[in-house]
């Protein structure tokens, strides 16, 4: 008899929504760093307006950091397959991701260790791709998961990758790398309209309208296409959905209208997408009518709504596989053992507590608006 007091089932259902969380934890608290690099070189005209934008981000962004570290770390420990598989076959992609995050710290660091300004404008630059290439490679991969991944297990579950990088470039994925673009930038935009003032904040809520527009309108546009010509994968038939994991234990088979087959058993789902909706007409009203707390509050929603809306639309698959339907991997047979899920679920009842307490008490420290006067009095500005 097992002495753990929670099922595998339940395990793993418990470690998918985790991992929603984190992803969704990363993207509304890291999506305000990468946001504020992607609109650095256009909301800042000034070398004053452009440290001003560092100091709104540079104090918190390696907290912020810790949800992606937390994501990274849940998917190897609780989805060791789908780590595997993934880190192996984007391989380029997770490379120009990891370079790209690590301009920021550079740049954070080198830029004002020299007054040149053409100095000061390459690391401007540079921080700009290190908020842009994350923001649409992330879209990138997730719209590659509604088309699905081109890999195949083999009679050991090694998994072989047989795409390329350009592979992943296809007009559907485009479609959800630019509106993860224009969903981080809008939160971006918002925090830097609710906590800067004059022309920083006012160039901030008019290209942030436009994010939220671009968001709204590439959500509506995915969706379509999702609902109406991308076929999406259904389980016909699983040998043993509660035991050990067995990727190649069931049968899968690529159906119209696949993806939709969730909102049809499950309606409450809708809730999903009408909070991605509701949140950024939330967003763009707080930025047009200049209250910054709406504002922030509606991308937040927004983002919330949109990958709750990817989690919920794929499940129970989290790497569906486009030349072995049979070998994607889902909730039920990609998870590590019920022990190693159970002792981790413990670990985290204990640490996550504490990463959000900390995370509101540094906020809380470093809340108010960051202006040229505030940096003046404070000696350890960027």
């Amino acid at each position: 008899m097992s002495t753990i007091p929670l099922d595998y089932e339940t395990l793993r259902l418990i470690w998918w929504a985790l991992l929603g969380i984190l992803l969704i934890g990363f993207s509304i608290m890291g999506g305000m760093d990468l946001g504020i690099g992607t609109l650095l070189p256009f909301v800042a005209r000034t070398d004053e307006e452009r440290r001003v934008l560092l100091n709104l981000s540079g104090p918190t962004w390696e907290g912020n950091q810790v949800w992606l570290v937390l994501g990274g770390g849940a998917i190897f420990a609780a989805w060791p397959a789908i780590y595997a598989a993934s880190f192996s076959g984007f391989y380029i992609a997770m490379i120009a991701i990891l370079l790209a995050l690590i301009l920021r710290p550079v740049g954070f660091k080198f830029r004002g260790k020299v007054s040149d300004p053409r100095w000061r404008r390459v690391w401007d630059w540079a921080l700009f791709v290190g908020g842009f290439v994350p923001s649409l490679v992330f879209g990138v991969a997730v719209g590659n998961l509604f088309l699905g991944v081109p890999f195949r297990l083999d009679e050991t579950m090694r998994a072989s990758y047989e795409g390329n990088f350009f592979g992943l470039l296809t007009p559907f994925a485009l479609v959800t790398g630019l509106m993860s673009l224009c969903m981080l930038t809008t939160q971006g935009a918002t925090i830097i309209a609710a906590r800067t003032e004059g022309t920083v904040s006012d160039r901030a809520r008019t290209l942030g309208k436009w994010s939220a527009i671009g968001t709204l309108a590439l959500f509506l546009l995915g969706g379509a296409i999702v609902l109406f010509f991308l076929p999406g994968y259904r389980v016909m038939s699983i040998q043993n959905a509660f035991g050990p994991s067995n990727p190649l234990g069931k049968t899968v088979e690529l159906v119209a209208g696949g993806w939709s087959d969730n909102y049809t058993r499950m309606p409450w789902m809708i809730v999903a997408p009408s909070l991605a909706i509701v949140g950024s007409v939330l967003a763009y009203l707080g930025l047009e009518l200049r209250t910054r707390r709406i504002g922030l509050f509606g991308s937040s929603i927004a983002i919330f709504g949109i990958i709750s809306t990817a989690g919920l639309s794929l499940f129970p698959f989290l790497m569906p596989s486009s030349i072995a339907p049979d070998a994607s991997f889902t909730v039920w047979d990609s998870s590590s053992s019920q022990m190693t899920l159970f002792i981790m679920l413990c670990a985290t009842v204990v640490f996550l507590p504490i990463v959000l307490a900390y995370t509101a008490w540094v906020f809380w420290v470093m809340r108010g608006n960051v202006t040229t006067t505030s940096l003046n009095r404070n000696p350890n500005a960027y």
